[in-house]
């Protein structure tokens, strides 16, 4: 799924979504979380929008952490749907309040929302690098990123890291079933194994999983860094389990600043 073709990647992530919330019970899920929650640290008073933000599985955490108000944005109708669907079963009404869903590509301008440019202290982009198959669509997202930030505000969002990873298994809730080079980056087809099992394609740069912060600095995003997988609870817990993922990890979370 990419954002290059719209109305496919809509479909296909209004096909998976009312089982993707599951994903939070996977171990990866839940490392995710972890790692999410250390990078968001204390959210008291602050607003955030979630860009590609689903079913609000982490507009939910941000909230819990003491947020202000969410705004998620999201291609995907279906997945909105079920997002307030969850919050009305997970959420008290005053927490429920906080979060405000809104259908559009994040990859494109959507100022037609309303929603207030530069106005954010915290802009989440959780997997959506993951949808660009080409450097127009990538730039898109990082102009909407930075323009709906104040300036001092944070970015943090999950990204690819190594695609080709041995770690990319069922044993932690996730495997590929292939992975095809594109120009500029790779194609994959991602299976998570909730039940049923979901499966949606997927694609990404080298300028992304490879680590690089060239695209970061370049819109204004600077102190990039990665939040430490060892402070997460569940690999404290069970390094063991975890060995072959912290050897070869496939995904990262990353937290920045606007200048």
């Amino acid at each position: 799924m990419s954002f290059s073709q719209p109305e496919q990647a809509r479909k296909a992530y209004n096909d998976v979504a009312a089982t993707y919330s599951d994903y939070g019970l996977l171990p990866l899920g839940q490392l995710e979380s972890q790692l999410i929650q250390l990078a968001l640290g204390d959210c008291t008073g602050l607003s955030i929008l979630d860009l590609g933000g689903g079913t609000g599985l982490h507009a939910r955490q941000a909230v819990n952490l003491g947020a202000s108000g969410v705004d998620v944005v999201d291609i995907s109708g279906e997945m909105l749907r079920i997002g307030e669907q969850e919050n009305d079963k997970l959420l008290s009404p005053e927490s429920k309040g906080k979060i405000r869903f809104f259908e559009a590509d994040v990859s494109k301008p959507f100022g037609h929302l309303g929603l207030p440019e530069g106005g954010y202290d915290v802009v989440m982009g959780n997997w959506i690098f993951s949808s660009a198959d080409n450097m127009e669509v990538l730039e898109g997202i990082f102009r909407n990123i930075v323009a709906y930030l104040k300036p001092g505000g944070r970015f943090v969002g999950v990204r690819d890291a190594d695609p080709w990873s041995p770690a990319i298994k069922e044993k932690y809730g996730a495997t590929y079933k292939w992975v095809k080079r594109i120009p500029g980056g790779i194609r994959y087809l991602c299976s998570i194994h909730c039940t049923p099992p979901i499966e949606f394609e997927c694609a990404c740069l080298e300028v992304i999983y490879s680590g690089s912060t060239e695209l970061h600095e370049r819109f204004g995003l600077v102190d990039v860094k990665a939040v430490p997988y060892e402070k997460a609870r569940v690999i404290q817990e069970d390094p063991k389990f975890w060995e072959l993922f912290l050897e070869h990890p496939h995904l990262v979370v990353v937290h920045a600043v606007k200048k």
